[in-house]
């Protein structure tokens, strides 16, 4: 049964389009016409399909917290507004479509699900991948992307990540004491799940390393938190770097500058975090 918080939020931000899926008809339709946009797309290497299906987006509204819906954690769809997260999920999953010739939304729905949970498990708000650095680990298990950091140069962080937890009051969904428990435990056990990034000093070496199509995490210096925004490599016909992502700025977008000097101008950035898309 539903609860009614859940059920006000549904009325004014969407519908429960099947059980435990919850989108609206105009998402629905979004969908429709992102199908036809990609149908007739080349089944081309991951890092250039992730490009070609990420620039579909371009000009869609960035918007922050499309996933908080209610009490209950049900799978958000929402390709109307997109934060940097969810932009890098809806092309990694339109991607799985064309890679695997079956463009329904049921197979899209599943997608989604897989590269958002852990072990693409929906049990409650926990299960979610809310820290990149396990987003980026879980979807390696998966066969989706691989791990670079290390491989370019990257150094252990060294960090605890209890950033969720340590600033409760921001989380909603951890009011409740069953969720902040579980997170809780899911925060002690990426204790033993250490992850690498690449500074700031290192990158500049190997930045021509970075392909097109590379999923990039922007580390931080803010304590108990691995990263603070995510996107995908862009690289232009003259073959400088830029990021495409959501930006914070207003809409999915290529950046301006080009990536370093983007990354130059994050306050608290240390460096970046590297997924390569192999599916």
């Amino acid at each position: 049964m539903l609860r009614l918080p859940l059920i006000i939020a549904l009325l004014f931000t969407g519908v429960l389009c099947s059980q435990g899926i919850v989108c609206s008809v105009e998402d629905r339709n979004v969908f429709n016409s992102k199908v036809e946009a990609i149908k007739d797309l080349p089944n081309e290497a991951a890092g250039t399909l992730l490009v070609s299906v990420g620039s579909t987006f371009l000009g869609t509204p960035y918007v922050a917290g499309t996933l908080e819906i209610g009490e209950i954690e049900q799978l958000v769809i929402n390709l109307q507004g997109l934060d940097c997260t969810t932009f890098v999920e809806n092309v990694l999953a339109l991607s799985l479509l064309i890679r695997e010739q079956d463009t329904s939304f049921d197979n899209y729905a599943k997608a989604l699900q897989k590269i958002r949970y852990r072990d693409g498990q929906l049990t409650g708000y926990a299960s979610r991948l809310h820290y990149f650095s396990e987003w980026i680990r879980d979807n390696e298990k998966k066969g989706l992307v691989k791990d670079m950091s290390i491989g370019l140069g990257g150094l252990p962080s060294g960090k605890t990540l209890n950033f969720m937890t340590s600033n409760r009051e921001l989380y909603p969904r951890l009011s409740d004491p069953g969720a902040f428990q579980k997170m809780e435990a899911v925060e002690r056990q990426l204790e033993n799940q250490p992850y690498s990034y690449i500074p700031g000093k290192v990158l500049i070496k190997r930045v021509n390393d970075l392909r097109h199509g590379d999923i990039i995490a922007l580390a931080t210096n803010i304590n108990g938190l691995d990263v603070t925004h995510t996107g995908i490599v862009f690289r232009k016909e003259n073959g400088v770097l830029h990021l495409l992502h959501a930006s914070s700025r207003g809409q999915v977008e290529v950046s301006e500058k080009p990536l370093l000097d983007y990354l130059s101008g994050v306050k608290g950035n240390t460096g970046i975090l590297v997924a390569r898309p192999i599916f």
